[in-house]
């Protein structure tokens, strides 16, 4: 092996040690014993609780309460015509019937639509709107709303957010979490009132830089209006949680489903596919 050839495979390596030192660290640590710490901890059901029943379904939501989930965690999009729908992904394809960019489709072509079960069934649901949501919840526990936006593409979501939360007088139980920056310090300069929260991947290790879906420059003192750093579980190393908590603010991981897997870290809650597992413990 040639001496350039050596050096470019050490570089490879130091390479993918790094990602993985600051992607997932928590492969290294300990996973936690005391499951006591869980009862101080807020469940928040993803997707409305996407292990117990059809993600982001008004059936699901209620179920996720009424197995005690603290929270419910949902996701907006904004149709073509300025409706706030209920649903993860950007298109239909994958939870409904049909096919199509939510951006693209009418409130009425999206409601001719009926969601699909995880097997390929079609059921008689549809997907909600934000409004039916806010209605289902009606306060009963607070909302976690991930407002997607990717490239900027739904102009004056934040602001109808805004609108639908002030109509039902829900600032105090409604919650906006984001991975897009700009997002967040749109609805805050809108409504200071309203709770955030910042959703990341991971922090590079080392260095002032996160992974948000895009790379960016990281420093608190961009985020004194964000209340809770809600991280990827394999990425919320405990001296990472440290600097946080230092900060005064909160630490929440994502997606984990299995309790016995948490990682022996102190955070402020978890967003989980199954909160049966984790409220059953608490």
């Amino acid at each position: 092996m040639s001496k350039k050839k050596y050096i470019s495979i050490v570089i490879v390596l130091i390479i993918i040690g790094y990602i993985i030192l600051s992607a997932i660290p928590n492969i290294f640590i300990q996973k936690i014993k005391e499951l006591e710490k869980i009862k101080t901890m807020q469940i928040i059901a993803h997707r409305g609780g996407a292990g117990i029943g059809i993600e982001n379904t008004l059936l699901c939501i209620n179920k996720g309460i009424a197995l005690g989930a603290n929270m419910i965690e949902i996701d907006v999009h904004l149709s073509k015509d300025g409706h706030l729908i209920v649903c993860h992904d950007q298109t239909v394809d994958r939870t409904t019937n049909g096919k199509g960019k939510i951006r693209e489709l009418t409130l009425q072509e999206i409601r001719k639509l009926k969601i699909v079960d995880y097997n390929g069934n079609i059921t008689d649901e549809n997907l909600p709107l934000l409004y039916e949501v806010i209605e289902l919840v009606n306060g009963r526990v607070p909302l976690l709303v991930e407002i997607k936006q990717p490239r900027k593409i739904y102009k004056g979501i934040e602001q109808k957010l805004l609108e639908e939360i002030e109509k039902y007088n829900a600032t105090s139980w409604i919650v906006v979490q984001s991975f897009n920056d700009s997002v967040l310090e749109n609805i805050h300069k809108i409504n200071p009132e309203i709770r955030l929260e910042k959703l990341l991947f991971c922090k590079f290790f080392g260095l002032p830089l996160i992974f948000d879906g895009t790379i960016s420059k990281f420093n608190f003192k961009k985020y004194t209006h964000v209340s809770s750093f809600n991280i990827s579980f394999r990425a919320a190393a405990p001296h990472l949680i440290k600097k946080i908590h230092q900060q005064g603010k909160e630490v929440k991981i994502w997606t984990l489903s299995e309790p016995e897997k948490l990682p022996n870290v102190t955070i402020e809650g978890v967003i989980t596919d199954r909160p049966d597992l984790w409220t059953k413990l608490k």
